[in-house]
């Protein structure tokens, strides 16, 4: 089985509305809600996609209990730390006139050290009974800035795989700890390599992309995918580099095409799929993402055919 691991659930409210001006009143089209934060949105995908998920992590008050709700109407099994604040809103406005989407993001609950302890001891538990476990999304308040760190650490002496998605702090500290996979984005990965190298990359010009990667794989992180947008991505491998380009589409939303990416990559590495076939699935789950109007929603037909159509090449 593959754990999902949300710290910071939500639930994302999506609102499509024909023209979203600043300063005025905004009739809503349509609306939908969902039980939120990338952990969540990554099992959604793997549940949909028909391989054995739970997702976990710490939630709260009447939205936790919405959340939960939300996950049972899905088919989504779930085992979270329950706390008494309430998890957060996250918005995300669609203005229907030109396709921008302008995300609000709540702060989300404290997360006590009693809370925190919960947790960790959950997660040993879920842990051992997994392949992989996901980790996604920001630390919410009250836990640690090495929380992630701290968590990687647990999975692998229980024997699984950790995939790490996130950013700023909470990536920097986690990497220290070794996951096994991770998924910066360009600004991201040049922080990462400037904290590896002792400096600033711009001190350092004739350090290229694809040397970047191999520098990260170094430090003890086998499995490197730097996300490019609409141009794919570049990951490392066994001292490869590859590079991933997919086919035009007609994107409908964007959010959520990372963590479905987190989704498709941890489905296939749990099937021991070949890295270079790893990299097509998960991007044409990705691109599957997009082509819908929620976050973490996925066809599986629309993933069938577009993995034919995404191309994988070493560089």
């Amino acid at each position: 089985m593959i754990t999902t691991v949300t710290l910071n659930a939500a639930i994302d409210k999506t609102y499509y509305i024909p023209t979203f001006p600043l300063g005025q009143v905004s009739r809503v089209r349509q609306m939908y809600a969902e039980p939120g934060g990338k952990g969540i949105n990554v099992a959604r995908v793997i549940q949909q996609l028909g391989y054995p998920v739970v997702a976990t992590g710490i939630i709260g008050g009447h939205n936790g209990r919405f959340i939960e709700q939300k996950l049972d109407a899905q088919g989504i099994k779930h085992d979270f730390v329950q706390i008494e604040e309430e998890s957060r809103l996250c918005l995300n406005m669609i203005d229907e006139s030109n396709g921008a989407s302008t995300e609000v993001l709540e702060q989300g609950p404290w997360i006590s050290a009693e809370a925190w302890q919960l947790f960790q001891a959950k997660l040993a538990g879920l842990a051992a009974q997994s392949r992989i476990v996901c980790f996604s999304g920001s630390l919410p308040q009250g836990v640690p800035t090495d929380g992630y760190a701290q968590l990687i650490r647990i999975v692998k002496q229980a024997g699984a795989l950790a995939f790490l998605d996130t950013s700023g702090n909470a990536l920097l500290q986690g990497v220290g700890a070794q996951p096994d996979f991770v998924k910066p984005n360009e600004d991201e990965v040049t922080t990462l390599l400037g904290a590896f190298i002792g400096g600033n990359t711009e001190d350092q010009p004739d350090i290229d992309r694809a040397e970047g990667l191999l520098r990260l794989q170094q430090q003890g992180i086998p499995r490197v995918t730097v996300s490019l947008g609409a141009a794919g991505s570049i990951s490392a491998y066994e001292e490869a580099i590859y590079r991933v380009q997919g086919p035009p589409i007609q994107v409908v939303n964007t959010v959520g095409c990372g963590d479905s990416f987190v989704a498709g990559m941890a489905m296939a590495t749990a099937q021991n799929i070949p890295f270079p076939t790893c990299l097509q699935y998960a991007s044409a789950v990705a691109s599957a993402n997009a082509l819908t109007e929620r976050a973490g929603y996925v066809h599986l037909h629309d993933v069938e055919r577009l993995q034919t159509e995404i191309t994988v090449e070493l560089v």
